[in-house]
């Protein structure tokens, strides 16, 4: 299969390219940049003319809801929605049922996604058995299934000795933990500690929850040398300690959800259950420094965050109602939004969703998140100018609950390739 991507404005993050340019794929690969054969003869035209052509994007926090909850979520749903969005890589949290403590599960749910032909799934671990923070889990074998690190999802590990066991093990076979900073007992709460929460009557999370487990997981780190991916940062706090852990030079990277960076405790209104999200959305100022942090590289990639829940499960008081939303197909619109919000450079604010989140990976992800010759086709090409009002029950998802409904949004994905496969046409 011969594929021309004719007339787009091509750009690679990872390399700075960012010139108008032909792209040439033969089967998974991409066989040429600008310079194409003149006996070139392509199955497929895509004619990108007026379009931006980049590397697939690569979503770090997908919850693809199958195995254990599809009335939810199934995998055939949310990869249609990965897709539709330009995500060509989704690396899913082990917290399914049954949660993925096992080889056979592991295989299982990677089997499932390579015969739908959609976008490419990297399972993170279970760190303990069952999530339930008492006994490790064989790490070993589970990466011999298809694991690329380990994690505990929202389960924080009570045991700092069974963390620091885990870091130790971690590091002497080079394997990367993922670990959301959040304390045990100061994170049980539906919102995040301040005056609106207060006047609210809900119970709530103060900043502390982040920063303690932030101090405590450095500290680990700083004794084992292990590789640890922090999740979806919430707070000004934790972008500081951040930025002071990278500066002294321990082997960490960082995260911010596409909630985060737009949304503030403001926005839940009058006890809008949309906004009830992990973690919950804090004050302006912490708002400010997630973007800022993000901007200048002190957080590694924007994800979506992407939990859909079912409609009972959301049509509940705000404090019982579960926490996520739906958000594979907004993650480029959205960063698009913060680089026009921000002033930040399009290349720079493209590369938080496809160099930087494959960098945090590793080899795991082979050539995703760039655009080379010789490497995986996975492919993203949007129209910039156009634009597009955000409606719920129009999602791929099966999950339609999202913070941003009605909102109007840059950025439309006309075509989505995923080793040279068509995955997806506007």
């Amino acid at each position: 299969m011969r594929t021309l991507i004719k007339g787009g404005r091509v750009i690679n993050p990872a390399s700075g390219l960012d010139e108008k340019s032909d792209v040439a794929l033969v089967g998974s690969a991409v066989a040429a940049i600008k310079n194409i054969a003149s006996d070139f003869q392509p199955d497929t035209v895509i004619d990108a003319t007026g379009c931006i052509v980049l590397p697939g994007l690569v979503d770090l926090s997908v919850r693809l809801r199958e195995p254990g909850h599809e009335h939810e979520g199934m995998l055939a749903s949310e990869l249609a929605a990965a897709v539709a969005g330009g995500v060509t890589s989704v690396v899913c949290p082990p917290d399914t049922d049954p949660v993925l403590d096992e080889a056979g599960l592991v295989e299982m749910l990677r089997y499932r996604a390579k015969t739908l032909n959609q976008s490419r799934v990297y399972p993170l671990g279970a760190l303990t058995r069952g999530l339930q923070g008492e006994v490790l889990t064989e790490m070993l074998q589970l990466t011999q299934a298809g694991c690329v690190a380990f994690s505990q999802a929202e389960v924080p590990l009570a045991n700092t000795q069974v963390l620091q066991r885990a870091l130790q093990y971690a590091s002497t076979f080079g394997y990367a933990v993922w670990l959301r900073p959040q304390e045990l007992h100061l994170g049980k709460g539906v919102a995040a500690s301040g005056p609106l929460a207060t006047r609210m009557g809900l119970s709530g999370i103060p900043v502390a929850a982040e920063t303690i487990a932030l101090h405590t997981i450095f500290e680990l780190v700083r004794a084992t040398g292990a590789r640890v991916h922090l999740c979806r940062l919430s707070s000004a706090a934790g972008v500081a300690l951040v930025r002071q852990a990278k500066a002294d030079g321990l082997p960490i990277s960082c995260d911010v959800s596409i909630n985060s960076l737009h949304l503030t405790d403001m926005d839940m209104g009058y006890f809008d259950s949309r906004m009830r999200l992990t973690p919950p959305l804090r004050q302006q100022r912490d708002r400010d420094a997630l973007r800022a942090g993000l901007a200048d590289g002190t957080i590694d990639a924007l994800v979506s965050d992407h939990t859909p829940v079912s409609e009972d499960e959301k049509a509940l008081p705000f404090a019982e109602a579960e926490p996520g939303a739906t958000g594979l197909e907004l993650l480029l619109s959205l960063t698009l939004k913060w680089a026009q919000d921000a002033n930040v450079p399009l290349p720079r604010a493209l590369a938080a969703v496809t160099s930087a989140p494959a960098g945090v990976l590793g080899a795991a992800l082979g050539t995703a998140g760039q655009l080379v010759v010789g490497g995986e086709a996975d492919i993203c090409v949007f129209d910039p100018q156009a634009t597009w009002t955000v409606e719920p029950a129009a999602l791929r998802s099966q999950g339609r609950h999202t913070p941003f409904g009605g909102l109007e949004l840059p950025g439309r994905v006309r075509a989505t390739l995923v080793g040279g496969h068509l995955a997806y046409q506007a």
